[in-house]
């Protein structure tokens, strides 16, 4: 497979480190992004910074971030070749109590951070006439969950899905596929030591590991016939519980 230039937001922790420290193993340059610096040159020192490696940390909602990413790796490497939207926050509130601001902090981070680093990228994929993003969904879009009341952030996702089907068939023809991944609940900090608690949520009875997301990821990535898809990484979670 070819040396792909890869851009990975929210790539300080959890899902978006592990699917970075993937493509690197196999070979691939990687641009890491974080709103965090301090835990972007964390992530930067354990990877190695290596000459495969880059850095910015900067905020996804703010398109100067995309831009600036794009930038670096243009510089470093010579192309964009996939973007990784992985960037995002996750949290439950019941639905009578959201107000406008915590709406606005989902939509903002989730929704767009995903739009406007997409937006960054696109410019440069086009002049090549090739490149993949993959955004990080959730299963959660089309499968509720009553005693989870998690209705701002599932807004946002859904959006970010609905986008990944019409950017498929916006920038089809200029050989740009567009996909999104969606994992169940994966072992990262965010859980804590509590995830495996959510084991039942999923038909395999347990809950997934970094590397099965990375490993999805990695395959859409070196993919040329995948786009407009919405890829559940779930253990099952999306078509049922193990209860």
């Amino acid at each position: 497979m070819k040396k792909q230039t890869v851009i990975v937001t929210g790539a300080a922790s959890g899902i978006g480190k592990g699917i970075a420290k993937y493509f690197l193993d196999r070979g691939d340059n990687v641009v890491i992004n974080s709103l965090t610096p301090s835990a972007l040159e964390n992530a930067y020192n354990e990877f190695g910074a290596g000459d495969n490696l880059a850095m910015f940390a900067g905020d996804v909602s703010k398109k100067q971030t995309g831009e600036q990413l794009v930038k670096i790796a243009l510089e470093k490497f010579g192309s964009v070749d996939v973007l990784i939207n992985n960037a995002g926050i996750f949290e439950s509130k019941p639905f009578l109590e959201v107000d406008e601001a915590y709406l606005d902090k989902f939509l903002t981070t989730n929704l767009k951070g995903t739009y406007f680093t997409t937006q960054s990228v696109i410019p440069q994929m086009l002049k090549q006439q090739d490149g993949v993003v993959i955004n990080i969904g959730t299963p959660l879009v089309n499968h509720g969950l009553g005693g989870w009341p998690a209705s701002a952030p599932v807004s946002s996702k859904g959006a970010i899905h609905a986008l990944t089907i019409q950017l498929a068939a916006e920038f089809g023809k200029q050989n740009i596929r567009i996909n999104t991944v969606a994992p169940g609940v994966i072992r990262t900090p965010m859980h804590g030591d509590k995830s495996d608690q959510s084991a039942g949520l999923h038909l395999l009875n347990r809950v997934g590991e970094v590397d099965d997301v990375a490993e999805m990821v990695y395959s859409v990535a070196k993919s040329s016939f995948i786009t407009g898809s919405v890829i559940n990484v779930d253990g099952g979670k999306g078509a049922g519980h193990n209860l």
